[in-house]
């Protein structure tokens, strides 16, 4: 009899346990997502020759594009419906490059030669 009731308890906690797991996992929280699906920036770095890039993502979204200097500054913004952004108006130099699709942001090093 014993046997039958520690089986039957095993059971039940089993099942509560694998309900609890399936919950946890079918919960799919966008705010908790930290980076840019499938985010690629190229080339890096940049031929000023050829003063282009581009910006890539899984969703392939509108994105919020924000380059800004090493000390700061922002020095270019712009909205990017495509992949790629002309930036031939930055200088040669290291900047960083401030990308934001579906209210998640993601920062990158970006260097023009």
């Amino acid at each position: 009899m014993k046997k039958i009731y520690i089986l039957i308890l095993f059971a039940i906690l089993t099942f509560f346990t694998s309900r609890n797991l399936e919950a946890q996992n079918s919960v799919k929280n966008p705010s908790t997502q930290t980076a840019i699906a499938g985010l690629a920036i190229y080339p890096n770095p940049v031929n000023s020759e050829r003063p282009t890039i581009n910006i890539a993502s899984t969703l392939s979204l509108i994105k919020h594009i924000e380059i800004f200097d090493v000390l700061g500054k922002q020095v270019f913004t712009a909205v990017l419906a495509g992949k790629e952004l002309n930036i031939s108006n930055l200088n040669k130099g290291v900047y960083i490059l401030k990308i934001t699709e579906n209210a998640i942001s993601e920062s990158r090093k970006l260097v023009v030669n």
